[in-house]
Parts: C-alpha cells; structure tokens; sequence
C-alpha cells in the first residue's frame, strides 16, 4: 500500500483559481479583515468553487473575529453568534423553516452587532425557494456570480496543480481531459489526482493511455 505523500492543501483565497472573478476575491479578502457589518451573496453552479471560497474566508477571518460556518442542512432554529461575528452559511436554500427564521433575525440584528454575513447558493435571490422576507433580505446584499474559468484557465490550473504534486505529465494529458472529463475543475483535479496515484501504484507513467484506461474504469463503474 502506497503512502499518499501529497495531502491535499486547505482551501485559502491564494490557491483559488480567479479567472474573471477578480472583483469577488478582493471583496472577499476585504471582508477577512472586517470587524463591521457586511453582506455578500456568492452562487454558482455546481463545482464552481463556492465551498472553495466560503472555507477560504472563515479560516482566514477567525484571526481577526469570531466565526460561525455552518452548511444549510446543520444550522439551527438559533445561530448563537457574539456582536462583530461572521457568519458564513453554505447551500442557503436548504435551509430549514426554523432556520431561515434564525437568518432572518441576524439579518435584522447585523448592523447593530457589527455581524457580517456571507452566503452562498446555486441560483441567483431571485429563484431561491425561501420565505419571502428572507428571500428579499438576500437580494439587498452584495450579488456576486461565480465566473466559469475557459479552457485557457482550466489548462493553466489542472498544470500548475501537476507541477505542485510533483507529476511528470504527458503533455496530451491536460488537452484529452478537457476534451472527455467533466466540465468543472474539482472534477478534472480529482481525476488528475487518481492519475497520479494510478502512475505511482502501477509504477507507469502518467501517460495518455493510462489516462484513457482511468477514466474507462470510471466509466464502466458509473455505468453500474
């Protein structure tokens, strides 16, 4: 059995892949330094890379303030949060009716507790399935869509991430995933990642034919 000597690195604003999305990521290192009221809504599709940046930040933010990070299916009928607080909620149109309830309160109570709060969904305020109040609450935020990366990007990205692991990569490897794989980047670095381990495991190297060979397994086992 083969030791993953390569962990995974955590997810921090520096290792997100920006593309267009420039704006979103200075407002978001902006609110890492905060200690006022803030509000920013972030969605996307998913694979966007949501999660990625909700994570980013609360790490980041609990240097300089208290954080609450919650995904929509945990939080609570109450969010017990200290004044000048970040709460951070993930998957917002899960939320339950007791907790939508509970947001809608720290909405109410955020500019006079210096809260911040920053929420993330797949679809724009306006075709969330929440309460109406609620809903409208969102909407008043700062709006920010995720930008899909081109391919140029997700070329850059899927190499750059290569190098980091130490992969010497058949240069067919990056343009045959992109054409075949999954669209979203955490589902062409994941199967990048079981290449290398493939390429360790096997004692081969990371080539073409054993991509291919990688993601007919993966097919087939989809398949069942």
């Amino acid at each position: 059995m083969l030791l993953d000597l390569k962990p995974e690195q955590p997810p921090t604003l520096d290792n997100f892949v920006v593309g267009a999305n420039g704006e979103l990521l200075q407002r978001l290192r902006d609110l890492c330094e905060k200690h006022s009221f803030e509000a920013l809504y972030i969605w996307g599709l998913t694979g966007s890379g949501k999660s990625h940046l909700l994570a980013a930040v609360a790490a980041a933010a609990a240097a300089n303030r208290p954080v609450l990070m919650l995904n929509a299916t945990e939080a609570g009928s109450e969010f017990m949060l200290k004044p000048g607080s970040l709460l951070v909620i993930d998957d917002v149109e899960m939320l339950h009716a007791e907790a939508q309830i509970a947001l809608f309160r720290a909405f109410n109570a955020a500019r006079f507790t210096g809260l911040a709060l920053l929420l993330a969904g797949s679809r724009p305020p306006l075709h969330l399935g929440l309460r109406e109040d609620l809903r409208t609450r969102i909407g008043q935020t700062l709006i920010y869509e995720i930008q899909a990366l081109s391919d140029e990007e997700k070329a850059a990205a899927l190499r750059r991430h290569a190098i980091e692991r130490g992969m010497l990569m058949d240069p067919g490897v990056v343009h045959y995933l992109l054409r075949h794989g999954r669209r979203d980047l955490p589902s062409l670095m994941a199967m990048l990642n079981s290449l290398d381990r493939a390429s360790l495991e096997q004692k081969r190297p990371p080539t073409l034919p054993l991509l291919r060979e990688l993601m007919q397994t993966s097919f087939d086992l989809d398949k069942q």
